[in-house]
């Protein structure tokens, strides 16, 4: 019997080597819609930490993939604000955690298709502070919610960009078993079209990266995405 080729062997080695990777540790993604302005822009690529929740529980602040309750072929990625326990409320752009109103400071207003956008920084409970976007002028009335208390294994996670992001105000709670990983540097990232949140496949993935790499973003490559 001849003898598998030395370059048949290595490219196996290779290919389990990435499956273990992608299955255990890390996986890359990239960011198809503006849900998460102005944290993380569309052909921003990024990878998440899919160990990390084997060891130790999702935290406040942590921008988390998952996969999407109403649809879990699809993966969406947000920030978490609300945790296990908490009474939480949104009243517009207000959000309150256990009777307290998250602090905003204002840190400068910007046009997007010629509507005013401003820009927040958020202060969450532990102290991360992150920045959002808000409309001056909403295209949508801005959603009112109130939880009376996250049960366990539940996390309640929002867009940074408040006015067009769908997120827990518009399905519900987040479940435990969804999440996926911690996303935790932008390594590459492009200036390039948004996508339906629900175009995906892997050729879509390669005309994205493909178009990235034409119109690169070199400042944001690096990025880290964890406080």
């Amino acid at each position: 019997m001849q003898a598998v080729p030395k370059w048949i062997r290595e490219l196996i080695v290779v290919i389990i080597v990435v499956l273990f990777i992608r299955a255990f540790l890390l996986q890359a993604y990239n960011i198809p819609s503006g849900s998460m302005k102005p944290t993380l822009l569309v052909g921003d690529f990024i990878l998440v930490n899919k160990l990390v929740y084997r060891l130790s529980e999702p935290q406040r602040g942590d921008i988390v993939v998952f996969k999407w309750p109403v649809n879990p072929q699809i993966d969406f990625i947000k920030r978490i604000i609300g945790m296990p326990g908490d009474t939480l409320e949104i009243k517009g752009e207000r959000v309150f955690i256990n009777g307290q109103e998250l602090p905003l400071r204002f840190v400068e207003e910007v046009l997007e298709d010629g509507n005013p956008k401003l820009i927040y920084e958020e202060t969450l409970p532990n102290g991360v502070k992150h920045r959002i976007a808000l409309y001056q002028s909403p295209f949508i009335q801005r959603k009112d919610v109130y939880y009376a208390k996250i049960p366990e294994g539940y996390y309640f996670v929002m867009g940074d960009n408040r006015d067009n992001s769908e997120d827990s105000r518009y399905w519900g709670l987040l479940p435990r078993e969804n999440i996926v990983g911690k996303a935790f540097v932008v390594y590459f990232s492009g200036d390039i079209p948004p996508l339906d949140s629900t175009d995906v496949s892997i050729l879509t993935g390669f005309k994205q990266l493909f178009l990235a790499l034409l119109n690169p973003r070199f400042e944001r490559i690096g990025k880290p995405l964890i406080w």
